[in-house]
């Protein structure tokens, strides 16, 4: 619950965070008068502000006071990086707005955010208070789920769910589009995600595709994108936590790139603690290849440039799960935060490469 006192009374209400953050302890009521600078520092204290005006303004001063904060400066290593956003996101996660009971925000000018919310937490809620610049990110990623993301190797779209890592970054999926297939059989999709490269691999003509993937919303996520692709009789989604039963010629993975600690739910898509999917997948790679067979790692070398990892422990981890490198694609990102100087990682975004490893036993 949250509290707050109100016109001289006491008032309370559930608090919602689908990132996870814990009630603020102290709340005061804000409105258009409440200036950016006030806002601000007293976001800084630790005050949140519970929003009673037009909407749009709220918007307004939300973004004004991340202008205020300072971003980590170009050249930061990943540490700084990563302390700098988490102490803005914090920051920013004090401008707080009310819903009313099933998803509707009673503010002025306030936009219908009934599915975008029911998306996520379901249909059926309580009045609550939540987050302003949670409801942001519910109501953007509820619109790329509407309209989905292109993606040049299917010819289609893929609907990324909320919380699922949206292939946005497409030159991951055309190193699994122009790989040699070393079978058509059967294929396995470890943590599939989305479902794209599942997608990619049956529309390559592999007859049958295992997904598997721990999180029910990826589950869910892949099993709709198929549906809609037109793939669901060839491509089997499961949730398990790496491998399916059985032996495959062919086993993709494309885990988090980086060997850093999670903070929200969202960071499982990126972050991967103690490499431990990484190890999963090669430790158990072994064992569920068929003989002959391939598994292919995507893996970016991002966490090299940031000094998390080394090129030698990667090869180390290949050599002591039973592995040999017979044969290697890369490709170079073509965002656009590998070509802006001022991001705070640029040097190690300039210099990243995207590698499809081909292991065999």
């Amino acid at each position: 619950m949250i509290r707050w006192n109100e016109a001289g009374h006491e008032r309370s209400a559930p608090w919602r965070s689908v990132l996870g953050a814990p009630p603020p302890a102290r709340v005061v009521v804000a409105d258009d008068r409440t200036r950016a600078a006030t806002a601000y520092r007293l976001a800084c204290e630790g005050t949140a502000l519970l929003w009673r005006g037009d909407f749009h303004n709220a918007r307004q001063l939300l973004a004004a006071m991340g202008r205020r904060g300072k971003p980590a400066a170009p050249g930061s290593d990943f540490h700084r990086y990563r302390q700098a956003r988490a102490q803005r996101a914090r920051t920013l996660g004090m401008l707080l707005i009310p819903y009313d009971a099933g998803h509707v925000v009673p503010l002025r000018r306030a936009p219908d955010v009934r599915a975008a919310c029911a998306a996520v937490h379901g249909p059926h809620a309580p009045p609550a208070v939540g987050p302003l610049r949670e409801l942001l990110g519910l109501i953007g990623a509820h619109e790329w789920r509407v309209k989905g993301v292109h993606v040049p190797a299917l010819g289609a779209r893929v609907h990324p769910h909320y919380g699922v890592f949206s292939p946005v970054r497409s030159e991951y999926v055309d190193l699994v589009a122009q790989a040699p297939l070393p079978g058509d059989r059967l294929a396995f999709d470890i943590g599939t995600g989305t479902g794209v490269l599942a997608a990619v691999l049956a529309r390559r003509g592999v007859r049958r595709v295992v997904a598997t993937d721990l999180d029910a919303r990826a589950v869910a996520c892949a099993g709709d994108n198929l549906g809609r692709l037109g793939l669901a009789d060839r491509v089997e989604v499961m949730k398990a936590d790496l491998f399916p039963p059985g032996r495959a010629p062919l086993i993709v993975c494309n885990p988090p790139w980086l060997p850093a600690k999670p903070v929200t739910p969202l960071d499982h898509a990126v972050y991967d603690p103690g490499g431990r999917m990484l190890r999963g997948f090669l430790d158990g790679l072994a064992e569920h290849l068929e003989p002959g067979g391939e598994g292919w790692l995507i893996m970016s070398d991002l966490a090299e440039h940031l000094g998390l990892r080394g090129r030698g422990e990667l090869l180390a981890a290949f050599e002591q799960a039973g592995l040999r490198v017979a044969g290697r694609l890369d490709v170079t990102p073509r965002h656009g935060r590998s070509r802006d100087p001022d991001d705070p990682l640029h040097a190690a975004r300039a210099a990243e490469v995207t590698s499809l490893w081909r292991l065999r036993r």
